[in-house]
């Protein structure tokens, strides 16, 4: 227990930073399909009795190994002209998706109390509608606190079913116009940003602190086969969404994503502490083998009269005279009544 303690001055003595650290992350469209299994009955595929979404893991996802990646879905609006003309139970069920998104990240209209509809820009006065979107809904475990603005690039196919995985015949969309203080939005779910290509136009748009992907049907307008297979044959994006099951639809955009990347954020917030220690103060040690036979021990000489200690710990009291935090020196520091010190003690959380 120490004897002495040094009041630190919460305006002099204190300061707070804030670090962002970023990862990139590649996945490539060999990782979502035809790794694992046969698609579309891959081993790192999940899907659920409900049929509401898919998921996506790195590895087998019965394994202890497996990391998930991110969940796809699909959804349409009510006002889609494709409502009315699927199946109900899995047109309730695409309508509520697109519902559920909408809500937790636009939120609803002032004027008819209703979900906002996703646009492919940056006004929210329903302009340019994405009435049938993809959702990529991206892992928490690889988005960190949020998407970095302006790192996000995604590569589609947008030919034929066979050629898939041809570059030629796909479109690459990036949120180059998003930085961190202009070209996105805020809305009740984040900030959002525009896919977009200068070829292509836009593709969809990414909500950075949700992790959220949501893709235009427009990308597969000249796509005859965005689904085929040897039981339902061929079908556009859109008689996909009003024939199809979500996870079919999952399956046919996994099938056809060729490339993900960006970079995640990690938030580090830091309080820094400066511990000083004057001339005339902790020149002593309380450890009790200091002295031996009146003398002390860190001294060169018995006849040297000022006292000597070096410093190898900083302990962090409340005004109780509890410790709260400890600090290790990396090495022992002399202190004498010739010299100060200031020791910057930093906590991360």
């Amino acid at each position: 227990m120490p004897i002495n303690y040094e009041v630190i001055n919460p305006n002099t003595d204190v300061a707070t930073t804030k670090t962002l650290l970023h990862e990139v992350i590649p996945l490539t469209g060999t990782i979502v399909s035809g790794t694992y299994g046969t698609f579309p009955n891959d081993d790192n595929i999940k899907n659920y009795s409900h049929g509401m979404f898919q998921s996506v893991y790195d590895y087998p996802y019965l394994s202890s190994s497996a990391n998930h990646i991110f969940d796809l879905t699909v959804g349409f609006d009510e006002s889609s002209d494709l409502s009315g003309s699927a199946n109900a139970a899995q047109e309730t069920k695409k309508i509520n998706m697109y519902n559920q998104f909408s809500q937790v990240l636009l939120g609803y209209t002032g004027s008819a109390n209703r979900v906002r509809l996703f646009e492919s820009d940056l006004t929210l006065n329903e302009s340019n509608p994405m009435k049938e979107v993809v959702f990529v809904n991206l892992s928490r475990l690889l988005t960190k606190d949020q998407i970095k603005k302006g790192s996000v690039s995604i590569r589609i196919a947008t030919g034929s079913w066979a050629n898939s995985q041809d570059t030629d015949e796909s479109k690459t969309f990036t949120d180059s116009s998003a930085t961190e203080n202009a070209g996105t939005l805020n809305t009740v779910g984040g900030d959002y940003g525009i896919l977009s290509s200068s070829a292509d136009g836009v593709g969809g748009v990414v909500f950075y602190q949700a992790g959220v992907m949501v893709l235009t049907s427009s990308i597969w307008a000249g796509t005859t086969d965005f689904y085929s297979s040897s039981v339902d044959g061929e079908r556009s994006f859109d008689d996909q969404l009003v024939s199809g099951s979500i996870s079919g639809s999952a399956d046919a955009f996994r099938h056809r994503l060729q490339n993900l990347q960006f970079n995640n954020t990690t938030e580090i917030n830091s309080t820094v502490y400066f511990c000083r220690a004057s001339h005339n103060k902790f020149n002593y040690s309380n450890n009790p083998t200091y002295l031996s036979s009146s003398a002390i021990r860190v001294k060169n000489l018995n006849r040297d009269n000022a006292p000597v200690s070096y410093i190898t710990t900083i302990g962090l009291y409340n005004s109780q005279n509890e410790l709260l935090a400890v600090a290790k020196l990396s090495e022992p520091l002399r202190k004498d009544p010739t010299n100060e010190l200031t020791l910057r003690v930093r906590l991360d959380y």
